[in-house]
């Protein structure tokens, strides 16, 4: 198949789990199909990071992504039917590239990733796959849920917009995708597919295990341009650490939190034993490796985290929400823990480390969960046998 994907990001470095998603996808896609991604770019994306994709596809082709906070945009949206989100989006260049791409070459399909880039795509006689990572208005309403009510009511009208938008694209397309079971839930259409997010097996090999080493390094990692993963880090600062400390029992313990761009309030938080690496390696799996523990206090987020499922590949044990498990589905006690709670957090905490056998349990249970639910090799596969669905079905 000659499949075109057209995507709001450009999936690379391999930091934020939207990158890592779509690279992963078109690596085992492309052995046995031809993929063109046409995308937009961030202005901090190297001509190196287009030749890293470009190790995954047939060919790549980058529009500059504007600006998303500027007054332009923020007027706009306000005297728009649009959410401040579609706005950013609108892209005049994007659109004329699309539409040459189409004019030039003939594809059986295009793979859309996120509907607020599904705009700048022309009327097309060809079937179109949309994958949705998140169901963004329930995740702007969950953060107006915990900000200040006159900011709410301010933001509110915005939440609605963005629903009323989600909901139109949804029925437009001939397949629809969401990434958990919970999503699918949401997005009101019967035939919606789950292709879930991922972990490469290969690459994401089993840590050894050290139950010794101290200080014992606990890891938050993210990409700070997405709300829920703010949020979680200043929970983490300003409510998870002060209960570590009470019921830590002088256990020595470090936190971490990697990630580009942390905001300069998140580190004006910074406390003894806390660092913030904003200029940590590509190769994740050696953070996850090189970690005791991995905290995913997720409260704002939806869909599957990768970091989550990455990190239970290579055995390191996870602390999450229940949010961030309803993606997953993972059995609490067994190959993942759930809190909800800075007590509950800081209690498992100290319980996990302190108890070696049951640490290695969690950490076998946990790769044996991803092999079998979440490799990437599995999830490609699933998804290209959606396309030849849709193709056969359209020629038919």
């Amino acid at each position: 198949m000659k499949i075109l994907i057209v995507s709001s990001f450009l999936p690379y470095p391999l930091f934020s789990g939207g990158n890592v998603r779509l690279y992963n996808l078109m690596k085992y896609l492309n052995k046995n199909n031809q993929i063109t991604l046409i995308c937009e770019k961030r202005s901090y994306q190297t001509l190196s990071d287009i030749k890293q994709v470009e190790q995954v596809c047939d060919k790549v082709i980058t529009v500059d992504r504007k600006k998303q906070w500027s007054i332009a945009n923020i007027i706009k949206a306000l005297f728009s039917v649009h959410p401040f989100l579609i706005v950013g989006h609108m892209n005049k260049n994007l659109k004329k590239v699309i539409k040459e791409e189409l004019e030039r070459e003939i594809y059986d399909l295009i793979h859309v990733e996120t509907s607020y880039i599904y705009q700048n795509l022309p009327r097309v006689n060809i079937p179109v796959v949309l994958a949705e990572h998140n169901v963004e208005y329930l995740i702007y309403k969950r953060y107006l849920g915990k900000v200040n009510p006159i900011l709410r009511n301010f933001l509110y009208p915005d939440v609605i917009k963005l629903k009323i938008e989600e909901l139109s694209v949804w029925k437009k397309v001939d397949r629809l995708i969401a990434v958990s079971e919970k999503d699918k839930d949401e997005m009101g259409r019967r035939d919606v597919i789950v292709i879930p997010n991922g972990a490469d097996t290969e690459k994401f090999r089993p840590k050894k295990i050290d139950t010794e080493r101290e200080p014992k390094r606990l890891l938050f990692i993210g990409d700070f341009v997405y709300i829920q993963n703010q949020d979680a880090a200043e929970w983490l600062l300003k409510d998870f650490w002060p209960e570590l400390k009470k019921v830590s029992k002088n256990l020595p313990i470090e936190l971490r939190i990697v990630g580009k761009r942390i905001p300069k309030r998140i580190k004006n938080l910074k406390r003894t034993n806390i660092v913030f690496d904003e200029n940590a390696p590509s190769n994740t799996e050696s953070i996850f490796s090189n970690a005791e523990l991995m905290l995913a206090p997720i409260r704002v987020g939806g869909g599957t985290s990768l970091k989550i499922i990455e990190a239970m590949a290579v055995g390191t044990p996870v602390i999450t929400t229940s949010i961030g498990n309803e993606g997953i589905r993972g059995k609490d006690g067994t190959n993942i823990i759930i809190a909800n709670t800075p007590y509950e957090f800081a209690l498992k905490t100290v319980e996990i480390l302190s108890d070696s056998k049951k640490y290695e349990e969690l950490s076998r249970n946990a790769r044996t969960f991803i092999e079998e639910k979440y490799d990437w090799k599995k999830i490609a596969k699933k998804l290209e046998g959606v396309y030849k669905d849709l193709i056969k079905k359209e020629n038919e």
